[in-house]
């Protein structure tokens, strides 16, 4: 199967001092999280891409009853997209949240910054075709059953994901980005335009013999990034369950 283009968003803040994290996001493509923007300014000048991440993720795992703050988010994304680097931000949204919130939060986004909606594993099928029909790219974000990406029945949801927005050839109506999602198991199986993780950020000491945090995470990073995706999505065959009798 032919792999195509991907781009790979590491996770932000990387930790250490500002020049480490200079040194590490030269040429890359970097996530910065809205309530961890302190890489924001070095990012926008050294790579080569960089998305806003509204921090839904951090407040679903928390799980402390907070939430985002949307005025402030909105005004941190309306004056950070004015900078070229900036792609696209994430619209917020609430992970364990109703199709009725998630949609109310996208009839607010101002059209005029390019936003990136997210279908949730948990939601309807009928919401993904909708989203992929309306917007140009969607995020895909593991929640409710399938809150681990790479699981047997992840794998089962994401099949049945494929078939709503993909044609008889595999080939996804809208561009897609996978939330969580840089394992190089997920990436050579799923048709993803980008996708974004903070394994760098998390595991930079877990390389053997690299001397400076840095390095290390610089040789995660080319791990990482040698793996594309897939052009195009395999529906699995079904199998068929033969009785003892047959």
């Amino acid at each position: 199967m032919k792999d195509s283009i991907l781009i790979h968003y590491h996770g932000t803040p990387i930790g250490g001092m500002r020049s480490n994290a200079a040194q590490f996001l030269f040429g890359r493509a970097a996530l910065i999280p809205f309530p961890r923007p302190e890489d924001m300014a070095i990012a926008c000048e050294v790579c080569t891409s960089v998305i806003i991440d509204n921090g839904a993720f951090s407040i679903w795992k928390r799980n402390d009853g907070s939430s985002l703050l949307l005025t402030d988010y909105l005004k941190f994304c309306d004056e950070w997209y004015k900078h070229p680097t900036v792609s696209w931000c994430l619209i917020p949204d609430v992970i364990d949240g109703t199709e009725i919130d998630n949609d109310a939060l996208l009839k607010d986004w101002p059209r005029e910054i390019l936003g990136v909606p997210v279908w949730h594993y948990h939601e309807s099928l009928d919401r993904l075709e909708r989203l992929s029909y309306e917007w140009r790219t969607v995020a895909l974000g593991s929640s409710g059953d399938w809150p681990h990406p790479g699981t047997s029945s992840w794998w089962e949801r994401t099949s049945e994901a494929m078939r709503v927005i993909c044609d008889a050839e595999g080939r996804p109506r809208c561009k897609l980005h996978g939330l969580r999602m840089l394992s190089a198991k997920i990436l050579k199986r799923l048709p993803l335009s980008s996708a974004d993780s903070t394994n760098v950020a998390r595991n930079g000491d877990r390389v053997f013999a690299a001397p400076t945090r840095t390095q290390r995470m610089l040789v995660n990073a080319i791990r990482i990034e040698s793996v594309k995706s897939a052009s195009v999505f395999l529906f699995p065959r079904k199998q068929l369950r033969l009785s003892m009798n047959d």
